[in-house]
């Protein structure tokens, strides 16, 4: 079973920049689709960005387009996620996922998932 390890959360004040990173804790053979959510407490979890299997294709939640961007690495199931004009809304936690279908904005798409990261929006 691949397991997903998200790294790069922290603090940041108003208008701040942060970048996530995910990477599976095991050699996977093939690239698959990828994609981040969040979760704020009491909410429920939230679809931020996805990319195709090969990075061709991205896609953004309205809320974060213009200001995040998803990247993956070359023929890899690395992922990254840049954050810029982070704002107190932008305050989740994020999870990095990983499934068949790309572009998929339902949690239920994904097989394979991080714990998570904290991303804190707060001066």
């Amino acid at each position: 079973q691949v397991q997903l390890v998200e790294s790069g959360g922290g603090l940041v004040q108003p208008g701040g920049s942060l970048s996530l990173s995910c990477a599976p804790s095991v050699r996977t053979s093939s690239n698959f689709p990828m994609a981040w959510f969040r979760q704020a407490p009491r909410n429920e979890r939230e679809f931020v960005a996805a990319v195709s299997r090969w990075g061709l294709e991205t896609w953004y939640a309205d809320s974060v387009k213009g200001r995040f961007t998803i990247t993956r690495g070359d023929a890899t199931n690395i992922i990254y996620l840049h954050m810029n004009n982070l704002q107190p809304e932008d305050t989740a936690v994020y999870y990095c996922a990983g499934g068949q279908t790309a572009g998929s904005r339902s949690p239920g798409a994904y097989n394979y998932w991080g714990r998570g990261t904290q991303v804190t929006v707060s001066s």
